[in-house]
């Protein structure tokens, strides 16, 4: 059985994690085609939103128990490269030039909470659950780190981080962390919805104010405002904005 599956509707690509009765826990195998996948709707002209969503009643339970004993069975360096190629995935979803949706359904713990937290919004059913339970086993979520530190305040991230709490979407969406919450009924509905807003407006537009908004990251007030200058200035040489003024002038 494929670990993911990828189809696209209309200018939505969707990437779903194919292994359900794993609860999509991330193995090696997984990771790799889930870069594949991603590499590949990146590539495409065509595609203006990347949904990432997992099969079953889970969104991605984090490792499964063959990487965790693979974890207690290797050296540093190996535990190093295996780190790093899940930092890279984590990497990938920022790289890409279309904004990526996580469809979270059930559970998204540890580096599947990681993987949720890493796209670029997140839509949730209403009884979904998130947490980095790894310190209840003495790992440290450490990978994800950078993108709690990023998305909440110093202090709700070293709780979220250090409690190993699990959080609800409602939780999450009122931190900010998630977009839209739908009750199961409403979920699919409300995804398409948000999804399909991408493809309703300008791709360039959007991929360059993704590229934007994480280049500046760590730069200071100046520097950020002088890259965004260059932004502006390339947007406005794309057709999608001389297109877009022209209709606004027209009307």
């Amino acid at each position: 059985m494929d670990e993911i599956l990828t189809e696209t509707d209309g200018s939505i690509a969707i990437i779903t994690l194919n292994r359900p009765e794993k609860r999509n826990a991330l193995n090696d195998g997984l990771i790799a085609a889930l870069k594949v996948a991603l590499r590949e709707a990146d590539a495409d002209e065509s595609v203006k939103c990347i949904v990432i969503r997992g099969a079953g009643k889970d969104f991605c339970s984090g490792a499964d128990l063959a990487a965790l004993q693979k974890i207690v069975d290797a050296s540093y360096e190996e535990n190093l490269e295996d780190a790093r190629s899940l930092g890279e995935l984590y990497k990938l979803i920022r790289a890409v030039r279309q904004p990526v949706i996580a469809a979270v359904k059930g559970r998204a713990l540890a580096g599947g909470c990681g993987l949720a937290m890493a796209c670029d919004l997140i839509v949730a059913e209403a009884n979904a659950k998130f947490g980095f339970p790894e310190v209840k086993i003495g790992f440290v979520p450490a990978m994800v780190t950078a993108i709690v530190q990023r998305n909440m305040s110093e202090r709700r991230a070293f709780a979220t981080l250090t409690l190993g709490e699990e959080m609800s979407a409602h939780d999450l969406f009122e931190e900010g962390i998630v977009h839209a919450v739908a009750d199961e009924a409403d979920f699919e509905t409300t995804l398409a919805a948000v999804a399909e807003c991408y493809a309703k407006l300008s791709g360039s537009a959007v991929q360059m104010t993704k590229r934007l908004l994480y280049d500046i990251d760590g730069l200071n007030f100046a520097a950020a405002i002088e890259e965004g200058a260059k932004v502006n200035a390339e947007a406005r040489m794309t057709e999608d904005c001389k297109q877009g003024i022209a209709r606004f002038l027209g009307k």
